[in-house]
């Protein structure tokens, strides 16, 4: 099966894993990602809209613990290192949630950037240096994103109704140029517990939740590198091994 998934990363940028977390796994995640988001200040990590509502967070290796070590299982380890090698590490985690009332959308992306320690020198392989939640982020040469893959943990099911992504098959091919056709989205449905795997510069949007809904779309994504070490004196802001 692994063989399977690797190929359809390879061909198509993505696959979906199903029931790797199992639906107490998942509540407990989801009752520890709620107090964490909840009780730290925007400052270190949580994202918030003018309401208070938190919808996305950063610094997630720092603010919450069981990031650093739910993925060390089957077959999430053995996809990982048959996709990158066997020094593969964790560089950074995210949080993502659709809250039914606050809903939200993005256009079609790929994901460039990386998350660095503090650099000040130059450099023809990082570019657009920025400061996200407090941690500096360069855009990343086509080759370092190519050693990357990111795994989405879905905390809730993933349906029409609450806002799933789409994704372009094969656009990672185009490294980071954009896609000149959106014909063939391919929309990521499934149960929560599943795992999207998928390459950073696979092109993907975000669509809005339904109206009415009483759905969240809550979200762990978690990207991985298989180079431990970055060139031009530039280091990872996190890298934990398996």
């Amino acid at each position: 099966m692994i063989a399977d998934w690797q190929r359809e990363i390879l061909e198509s940028g993505f696959a979906v894993l199903p029931h790797v977390f199992s639906a107490e796994e998942v509540a407990e995640l989801v009752v520890g990602l709620d107090a964490v988001m909840n009780q730290t200040s925007e400052a270190e990590g949580p994202i918030r809209d003018k309401a208070g509502t938190v919808y996305a967070g950063r610094n997630l290796l720092r603010l919450f613990e069981p990031a650093k070590t739910i993925w060390r299982r089957s077959p999430l380890l053995e996809l990982l290192r048959d996709v990158l090698g066997p020094e593969f590490g964790l560089v950074r985690v995210l949080f993502f949630d659709k809250p039914p009332e606050r809903t939200w959308a993005l256009p079609w992306h790929k994901d460039l950037t990386i998350a660095v320690k503090p650099h000040s020198g130059e450099s023809k392989i990082f570019s657009k240096p920025t400061l996200k939640a407090g941690v500096p982020h360069v855009e990343a040469s086509r080759e370092k994103l190519e050693a990357m893959l990111t795994l989405r943990i879905h905390l809730d099911d993933m349906t029409d109704e609450n806002g799933p992504l789409l994704v372009i098959p094969g656009s990672h091919r185009l490294g980071k140029e954009p896609v000149a056709s959106y014909e063939t989205a391919r929309t990521i449905l499934g149960s929560r517990g599943d795992v999207l795997a998928m390459r950073p510069m696979l092109a993907h949007r975000s669509i809005s939740s339904r109206e009415g809904t009483t759905l969240h779309r809550r979200t762990l994504h978690l990207e991985f590198s298989g180079l431990p070490h970055l060139p031009d004196g530039f280091e990872w802001h996190d890298f934990h091994s398996p």
